[in-house]
């Protein structure tokens, strides 16, 4: 779920609480909703965490999340999902989806 989704469809408050679970103030917290200000990787991480799940990292760096966490990559027998992996929606052309490591 997007940031500003979480934000704007909690309850009265929410914001609020968000903000002061990761030790930012409300503006600010608004601004990385808005795109107006980058969110870096470890205010990602609490984040998802103050949120339990619902706002997760992947939601937050949608365009480069795994190269900071890769870890997160999905893996399928010892194998890198590379579907997982990419921001394209797109599947490889041609040969397997999937990458010995």
């Amino acid at each position: 779920m997007e940031l500003k989704t979480y934000i704007t469809t909690g309850e009265r408050g929410t914001a609020a609480k968000l903000a002061s679970a990761i030790g930012v103030s409300p503006s600010y917290l608004s601004q990385m909703a808005s795109g107006a200000s980058p969110i870096s990787p470890e205010r990602c991480v609490a984040i998802e965490r103050a949120t339990k799940g619902v706002v997760t990292r992947k939601d937050l760096r949608p365009d480069d999340w795994q190269k900071i966490w890769p870890e997160l990559i999905r893996r399928r027998n010892g194998k890198v999902d590379r579907l997982a992996a990419s921001d394209d929606a797109q599947p490889p052309t041609g040969g397997s989806t999937e990458t010995d490591i």
